[in-house]
């Protein structure tokens, strides 16, 4: 494709192919086989040199800075010649080591061509800001075309699943992996838009009716994103806009390849962050995107001040952050329940919930005189909470001071110390958080469910990416799980079952292990006797606690 065939993708050619005058200055650049060698270095982890000999398993580079090392024969991979510089495709590469991937990687991203084919794949580097290559015009450009037809990109990926699905009358899933801040969510929005645009469904707009859809079903498909993102996304210390639960959107289309509807199935949504957060992070965006104050009249109705330092359980960490702007994510996140069809009812109850979840942490307690019992320390909160939720605030302190609990066919009460009321607020909070958010993915399904008729998928998977943190609550032990077993599922796949496949066809290949068997790791996590069996096991006990649970699992 040269440069007259880019035109089509007007100002974002740019970043998506160099001019061919460039290349070709790049491709004639001196270059020798036999000593142009990747080293491995401390710091810069490789670095680009020239071999000056090899002897006894020993090998000399002079550095392009000109320093001189002598490291083991091993440690140094042989360099592409130009014509490979910046290449699309690194399958297409001479010499295909990981320094020759890393570098054309890094030389493509600072020219902000972030993305890369790797055969099978394609690589995205998070350039972390906005570039113009997913405006209207670059997907009617790439719409249609073959993978080889044009440059790498997420939406060639998503035509080319689009393609398959008509062609081979089979469904197509496309998995989106990476570490915490990779951009796999924005990646995510970047499939469902390529869809919305090119398989519009031609559906009117519904009649502007309370309870009714609001929106095309193209708008409502990409309008599930900002109200699921204020409601399950939040400032983490890798990433401002981390996804905090995983999710898994089928766009359904009818025979023709028109969208027909659309459904998402949620996973692992991390309920902890809505009461505890690490001092660089906060926690769900929706709490800040309310006390901005943009709509007067929620603050009133919410019973909140636009401080959110009020509110011990979202005020842990940071409160603003620089990429976000609040008022306009809130100003998405409104106009997005309008567009997905919620009532006026639905909306109002909706953000009752969430203000009432925010006055949980103001809920004070104390010990009754010479008992252990806890007892209200003021009722003005609880009321609140009360209003909000549409409870009777008596029967609120007596449920959290006084639980019943059923004893055989009998209901007794029982008597609760301050922390182990305090730790109800917490997990009744958190419940609350978790059940309206479930519901609001029912709602918008049940707004996706358009009852046309549908006969392929294509599904786009979303999790949260691989984290270690300071502190790690159960909630990361789950998140790395699950991305540990995708990996191994996608290496399976991508990798074993592909090299099987070379010696069933006869092709002289030596097996590569990738060293990724991970299996006795996972097995140690969910077997019948595992991490997560004895964690279950330990909260059915009345006694139950960390101790235990830590002398279970040195027995494991």
């Amino acid at each position: 494709m040269g440069d007259p065939e880019m035109e089509c993708f007007g100002s974002a050619a740019i970043f998506l192919r160099k001019p061919e005058k460039e290349r070709l200055e790049s491709q004639n650049k001196p270059f020798d086989a036999k000593t142009a060698y990747f080293v491995t270095d401390p710091e810069e982890m490789y670095v680009k040199g020239v071999l000056q000999n090899k002897e006894g398993g020993k090998a000399t580079v002079k550095t392009l800075a000109g320093k001189t090392v002598t490291v083991k024969e091993d440690d140094i991979n042989p360099m592409n010649p130009p014509k490979f510089d910046k290449i699309e495709d690194m399958a297409m590469m001479t010499h295909l080591n990981e320094p020759a991937v890393l570098y054309n990687l890094k030389e493509r991203y600072a020219a902000w061509m972030i993305y890369t084919y790797s055969g099978l794949f394609c690589v995205t580097v998070n350039p972390y800001k906005w570039l113009p290559v997913y405006d209207a015009g670059v997907v009617a450009a790439y719409r249609g075309k073959k993978r080889i037809e044009a440059p790498p990109h997420i939406f060639s990926i998503s035509d080319n699943a689009y393609q398959f699905m008509l062609t081979d009358r089979e469904n197509q899933s496309i998995l989106i992996t990476g570490e915490s801040g990779a951009g796999k969510t924005v990646n995510t929005k970047r499939v469902i838009q390529y869809f919305a645009t090119i398989a519009v469904s031609g559906q009117k707009k519904a009649e502007q009716v309370a309870g009714k859809m609001q929106g095309s079903l193209e708008d409502q498909i990409i309008a599930a994103n900002p109200l699921l993102e204020a409601y399950g996304n939040a400032k983490t210390v890798r990433n401002d806009n981390s996804s905090r639960f995983g999710k898994f959107i089928r766009i359904h289309f009818a025979s023709t390849g028109k969208l027909a509807s659309a459904d998402i199935e949620t996973y692992l949504l991390e309920k902890s962050r809505v009461t505890f957060q690490l001092s660089a992070e906060r926690s769900y965006h929706i709490f800040y995107q309310l006390t901005t104050g943009h709509k007067p009249e929620l603050i009133e109705a919410l019973l909140i001040t636009t401080n959110p330092f009020d509110y011990p359980m979202i005020s842990q960490g940071e409160i603003t952050v620089k990429s976000i702007n609040d008022v306009e994510e809130f100003v998405a996140t409104d106009m997005a329940i309008d567009i997905l069809g919620f009532s006026a009812e639905e909306k109002i109850g909706i953000y009752k919930l969430t203000g009432a979840v925010m006055h949980h942490g103001n809920m004070k307690f104390k010990q009754k005189q010479r008992e252990e019992q806890a007892e209200p320390d003021g009722t003005e909160v609880a009321d609140k909470i009360a209003y909000l939720m549409g409870l009777n605030s008596a029967d609120l302190l007596k449920a959290l001071c006084y639980p019943r609990v059923k004893v055989g066919n009998e209901f007794v009460t029982k008597s609760q110390t301050v922390p182990q009321v305090n730790n109800a607020v917490s997990a009744l909070c958190k419940s609350v958080y978790e059940k309206m958010f479930l519901w609001m993915v029912v709602r918008i399904n049940e707004m996706l469910d358009t009852k046309q008729p549908r006969q392929f998928f294509i599904g786009v998977l979303d999790i949260a990416g691989f984290e270690i943190f300071d502190f790690n609550s159960l909630e990361q032990l789950c998140i790395n799980f699950t991305n540990e077993k995708l990996q191994q599922f996608f290496n399976h796949h991508m990798f074993v079952l592909e090299q099987e496949e070379y010696k069933k066809e006869g092709i002289e290949w030596e097996f590569i292990d990738f060293g990724m068997d991970l299996a006795a790791c996972i097995e140690l996590i969910e077997k019948p006797m595992g991490i997560f069996s004895i964690l279950e096991e330990e909260c059915m006990f009345p006694k139950g606690g960390s101790f235990q649970t830590v002398s279970a699992l040195f027995r494991v």
